[in-house]
């Protein structure tokens, strides 16, 4: 790992900065969830002392400078442009420029739609990191923040779990926990990200049956 500045606090006020001056009214992706995702990946550096600190705190506070709406046409694209922004602010602002490309690739890598190989521990990191922020209670928060902005359903009227249809996530906000939530645990990259999805996909799943339950009139389990 190359030597890091001094001043790494310094930085993430920096890049703080810059995030909050990018910034839209989306909830779901704003400066609180750029300090989670930092802090999610405070927690899986020291597995990782490969990995450059610098690199995954550029990257967690700028992956998402161009936040495309879950169902605009061009949200495949929203990491590469945020990657391509990042590049171009980080080198006005005097960042090591023998990390820009590493913080571009962990940029790029960290979408879920772009489904770009992270071929970096630092991308790996960063996209774990952001993942987590997808699961357990503040992860459901976010669930049926975005759902509301996209005006699905809370969940199937009759059918919550969906025993007995397809799964659609884009009409019913619970089913976006199996379709795509449930899967995120097993596609984490670094070992401390598998462990801490599947401890909050506990939680989703459990919150699943218990919501399904009072939906529909029943006991708890």
């Amino acid at each position: 790992m190359t030597e890091l500045p001094a001043d790494l606090p310094g930085w993430r006020t920096k890049l703080a900065a810059l995030a909050a001056a990018h910034a839209g009214k989306d909830g779901a992706h704003d400066a609180n969830h750029l300090d989670r995702v930092w802090r999610n990946a405070q927690a899986l550096l020291p597995q990782h002392p490969e990995a450059d600190p610098l690199v995954v705190l550029a990257a967690c506070y700028l992956h998402d400078l161009v936040n495309l709406p879950k169902n605009d046409p061009d949200r495949a694209q929203a990491s590469r442009r945020s990657a391509q922004l990042a590049r171009h602010q980080l080198a006005w602002m005097g960042f090591p420029p023998e990390r820009l490309d590493a913080v571009a690739h962990a940029i790029e890598a960290h979408s879920f739609s772009a489904a770009i190989p992270a071929d970096s521990i630092e991308a790996r990191i960063v996209q774990d990191a952001d993942r987590l922020d997808a699961l357990g209670a503040v992860g459901l928060a976010r669930m049926f923040y975005i759902a509301g902005m996209m005006g699905s359903a809370l969940a199937h009227p009759g059918d919550p779990l969906a025993r007995d249809r397809p799964l659609d996530d884009g009409s019913y906000s619970l089913d976006h926990i199996a379709v795509k939530l449930a899967t995120l645990p097993g596609k984490m990259q670094t070992e401390g990200g598998r462990k801490l999805g599947q401890e909050r996909l506990a939680y989703l799943e459990s919150f699943r049956a218990a919501f399904a339950a009072e939906w529909l009139g029943q006991p708890p389990a």
